[in-house]
């Protein structure tokens, strides 16, 4: 309804205080937010990247590990925080490129900022760089080099993309030691179908501080810390050759009724029955993990001192509090079946290996199964001289073996060190005469942003990215043969990056520029922004409905009482406001 003056009356729908920016000046402040997340990890790209050093309450975190860096920072801009996402999703997906991933995406915003700046529609801005990005992804499978694992050629293969992924760790120096680890363990997963979907399940990774980074080694079974133990554990076997493993989610100690148990009894002689009870029932336990003839006796939940003593006395090792992961590793590995009761076990739960033993490692004591039926599982125990120092080489392990992990399955590679990015590159601008309007120049936009991989890589190594681009950009367009053509970070240079071994997994590249054209598309949809403040009142919620506080009893039933005599038609008897005799109308008498 107009109002007296003809002005329709002013509709407020966010609360007071609430932050609201839209338009042109949004989508710039989002990709200046991006901008500044990304220059904190810019520097981490490649085998010259610097390492960041991120202190929280938590403690603290050496790492140039770009996944890591990112969930460390705690990113508060709300559109900035989707780079956090894509760098999460490639570290799940690939292991590597996660820095990568973060560059293209604000390279991508901060090429296309011109064209947000002059009134191009980001409508038009993302469906070209959607196209631009499809053709990207289909050029590099159009690269992709395929390989058979079977063969000399194909182990290489695998050996060089670990290496390749293990060049910008702080390991890099131990490649040797590590690239063919890691390259046994994930093997040996790819032969079950499903191996390879479970890798953080079936491989291990075990830290011990001391001693030196060149005495990690892999074990083909399973391995895990001596857990805690009670008296007479010192008198159990600890090596044995075939030996019948019980696995159990069963408590072995001796357990009290509770305190509000209620037991009556006719004669004080016979509370000696019911404790003798409570004993009957652990021995009871313990004869049948015996008489099932097993060796050795692990459960999730504690064994006591009681069942500890009654398994050395017999000749048997048991652990209690073994984590579920390594207990669901030596399941898979000795084909045993964890039993959640000691009732009716027999020998077909029961698992084997060859050997078990107890190994010192440094200053711990670990479990040994190797020689297992089922070989998919393997361990990997890192040393190193600091915790700081494990935490990152297991970093770097995890991205190893994710990516070969994802070359077992594509088996295809392409060259590293940019010669890629600038191969796509060059064929987006091939492309993009033959379109026409504003999209020719988003696509050649577009190409623009992939070369800040190889000028990220030249920048880190401390040479001029100018002059080294310019060089690779000749070779690409002018040489048939200058397609692998890469930074040469040793030298200063350019050269056949695929020749020298620097190979990465197709599917990585694939991913990244996905993700990136997808994360950058995301932010560029973003035209208006509404934060609403936080309340610095706890009670404000309160106060807003009618009062900020707890209210006299009295005050309440009255209160109450109004509501139902108005209810029914009668008066309000409570107080009203100063200068309010009466209220007629919705709430009123």
């Amino acid at each position: 309804m107009m109002g007296p003056m003809g002005m329709r009356p002013g509709i407020i729908l966010l609360r007071e205080g609430t932050d609201t920016s839209q338009g042109k000046a949004q989508l710039i402040s989002n990709i200046n937010a991006c901008q500044a997340v990304a220059d904190a990890v810019r520097t981490t790209l490649g085998p010259r990247g610097m390492d960041k050093l991120v202190a929280n309450g938590r403690g603290v975190t050496i790492s140039n590990d770009g996944a890591t860096i990112m969930k460390l920072l705690e990113v508060e801009h709300p559109a900035a925080k989707t780079l956090v996402d894509i760098s999460m999703s490639q570290d799940a997906e690939v292991g590597d490129g996660t820095t990568s991933v973060v560059l293209l995406a604000v390279e991508i915003l901060k090429q296309m900022k011109p064209f947000v700046e002059e009134g191009v529609h980001p409508q038009i801005i993302i469906r070209n760089i959607r196209s631009a990005a499809t053709i990207a992804v289909k050029k590099v499978r159009d690269l992709a080099v395929f390989f058979d694992i079977s063969t000399p050629e194909g182990e290489d293969m695998l050996l060089k993309t670990a290496s390749t992924a293990l060049n910008s760790k702080l390991i890099a120096s131990h490649q040797d030691l590590f690239a063919p680890m890691i390259v046994d363990a994930v093997k040996s997963l790819s032969a079950d179908v499903d191996g390879l979907d479970d890798l953080r399940g079936m491989i291990g990774i075990k830290k011990i501080p001391g001693g030196d980074v060149r005495q990690s080694f892999l074990v083909k079974g399973v391995a895990f810390k001596k857990t805690f133990s009670y008296a007479g554990f010192e008198q159990m076997t600890k090596q044995f050759a075939d030996p019948k493993i019980l696995l159990l989610n069963v408590e072995l100690e001796l357990k009290n009724e509770k305190e509000n148990a209620e037991v009556r009894i006719e004669d004080p002689s016979q509370y000696q029955s019911i404790v003798d009870a409570e004993w009957q029932v652990i021995y009871d336990k313990l004869d049948s993990c015996v008489d099932c003839g097993a060796n050795i006796v692990l459960s999730k939940l504690p064994i006591g001192d009681l069942a500890t003593q009654y398994f050395a006395d017999r000749g048997l090792f048991c652990a209690g509090r073994v984590e579920d992961g390594d207990l669901k590793r030596v399941a898979k590995a000795t084909g045993a079946t964890i039993q959640t009761s000691t009732n009716g076990i027999f020998e077909g739960v029961l698992g084997t290996c060859v050997k078990f033993e107890e190994k010192q490692v440094g200053d711990e004591r670990f479990n040994l199964f190797t020689g297992c039926p089922n070989d998919l599982t393997s361990t990997m125990v890192l040393r190193g001289g600091s915790e700081q120092f494990i935490a990152e080489s297991e970093r770097s392990i995890h991205d190893a073996l994710m990516v070969v992990k994802r070359s077992l399955k594509s088996r295809s590679v392409v060259a590293g060190g940019g010669a890629v990015e600038l191969e796509v590159a060059k064929h987006l601008r091939e492309h993009a005469l033959s379109i026409d309007g504003k999209g020719q120049l988003i696509v050649n936009a577009f190409a623009k942003a992939l070369e800040i991989v190889p000028r990220q890589l030249c920048d880190n190594a401390g040479f001029d990215p100018n002059d080294i681009l310019s060089a690779l950009r000749r070779k690409h367009t002018q040489d048939a043969d200058g397609k692998w053509f890469g930074v040469d970070i040793e030298n200063g240079d350019i050269m056949d990056t695929f020749e020298k071994g620097i190979w990465e997994p197709s599917d990585n590249k694939s991913n990244s520029l996905s993700s990136a054209a997808e994360a950058a598309g995301v932010i560029l949809s973003i035209d208006e922004t509404v934060i609403n403040p936080r309340s610095q009142d706890p009670g404000a919620a309160n106060g807003m409905m009618g009062g900020g506080g707890p209210k006299p009893m009295g005050n309440m039933m009255g209160g109450a009482m109004d509501m139902v005599n108005a209810q029914k038609g009668g008066s309000r008897s409570g107080n009203l406001g100063q200068g309010v005799s009466y209220m007629k109308g919705r709430g009123g008498g």
